[in-house]
This record gives C-alpha cells, sequence and structure tokens, in this order.
C-alpha cells in the first residue's frame, strides 16, 4: 500500500462522513436477542447509518477537549473508505469515532456522536485496492497499552458488500467518506479514555491516529 504525500496540511474529509452500526459480529450477535423487541421488532436488514457533522473533524495532532461534564468516551477504532470521482473507493483512512458512552447503539443520539472533534484524523490518506483491507488488523493503544485489536474479517458486510448494499438505497459522491464500523470489547463496552490519556490507532500501511484527551480548558 502506497501511502498519499500531504506535507503541508493534515488530511481532512471533502465530503460528508457516514459511520455504520452493528457491522461487527461481536456486537450483533450481543444485540441479538434485543433485536426483536420495541420498537424495532426485527434485526436490520440494511446498513444502518449515521453522519459525523464537519463539527466533529479533527485534523492529526489536535487534542480532544472534554467538556459539558464528560469525563470518558468510547474509542471507536475504524476504517473510513474515501470515494473518487468514479464512483469506486480511492483511499483509505484510519480514524478514531469518538462517541460519550450511552446504551443504545440501534439510533444514537446526536449528542453522543455529533460534539466538537468527535472524529480524530491521520496524516495522510493511503491509496490502495479493496482487497488490500479485507484481512486488516487495526491496534489500539490506551497510555502505550493494547487495549484492543480490531479485525476487518470479523465485518458483518465485508468491504464490498457494504459498498452494494448502501448503493442500494444511496449515492455516495466523492470526497465522501464511509466508515466500517467499530467493533466492541468480548463485554459489549468499548475501550475508554479520560483526561490525560494518549490514544494510538495503527495498522500496517496506514497514517496512525494519535490523540491527547485533555479536561475542558
Amino acid at each position: 500500500m502506497q501511502t498519499t504525500r500531504t506535507p503541508h496540511h493534515p488530511w481532512q474529509p471533502q465530503g460528508t462522513v457516514y459511520g455504520i452500526l452493528l457491522n461487527f459480529r461481536r456486537e450483533w450477535d450481543l444485540w441479538g436477542p434485543r433485536m426483536t423487541q420495541d420498537p424495532h421488532k426485527a434485526a436490520p436488514n440494511a446498513p444502518v447509518l449515521y453522519v459525523k457533522t464537519a463539527n466533529t473533524f479533527s485534523p492529526a495532532d489536535q487534542d480532544l477537549l472534554l467538556q459539558d461534564g464528560v469525563t470518558e468516551v468510547d474509542i471507536g477504532a475504524t476504517l473510513g473508505l474515501i470515494m473518487g470521482d468514479d464512483g469506486q473507493v480511492a483511499a483509505a483512512v484510519l480514524m478514531n469515532d469518538w462517541s460519550v458512552p450511552h446504551t443504545s447503539y440501534y439510533r444514537p443520539p446526536v449528542k453522543f456522536r455529533c460534539r466538537d472533534r468527535f472524529l480524530a484524523l491521520p496524516q495522510q490518506a493511503t491509496a490502495a485496492q479493496v482487497a488490500d483491507w479485507a484481512m486488516l488488523q487495526i491496534t489500539v493503544r490506551l497510555n502505550g497499552d493494547v487495549v484492543q485489536t480490531v479485525q476487518l474479517s470479523e465485518l458483518m458486510r465485508g468491504i464490498p458488500t457494504l459498498l452494494a448494499d448502501v448503493g442500494e438505497f444511496m449515492t455516495l459522491q466523492a470526497g465522501d467518506v464511509l466508515m466500517v464500523g467499530t467493533d466492541c470489547l468480548a463485554d459489549g463496552t468499548r475501550p475508554r479514555a479520560k483526561a490525560g490519556d494518549w490514544v494510538e490507532i495503527s495498522a500496517p500501511g496506514f497514517s496512525s491516529v494519535s490523540v491527547k484527551v485533555g479536561g475542558a480548558a
């Protein structure tokens, strides 16, 4: 894989960033018994999307400031697929899709996911073929210790299937970014960070995402 160099300005999305819920087998299995309950009454048969608004974009080397009484944040290591002019995936990036800990991943409230700087970005994007990412392993470190390993082989919808299924009901434009989802730990939670912590997300061939978490100024 070849990293696309941007020496003067850190990479930022040029379009809309979409996230996907319940796209890892472990979380799907944990949620399975509740999928038939109200208000949904059945498992989703299409990808469940949400939007990370532009205020969440946090370029490389920016800290995450916890505000409004938030003391912890969930770490959301993921891969973002960057769409090209031809409607195909042109490149990809690692991302940290932060969220305030909450109990519902079916319809997460905007206030938990769309706070300022709640999408940590890498320095550069990486150009490669979709097939190169199918077996990617993403490592999450908290203060230097490995706290999670995300295997893209565990996706409910692999990258080609995810793109095809999303394309059934919407068109991704050039510059849009489709995140493949975030995995949970064995107990259904995600690794959490608090003020003073250092979080790093890395994978072979990709520009890493490193963020210091700080309290409100």
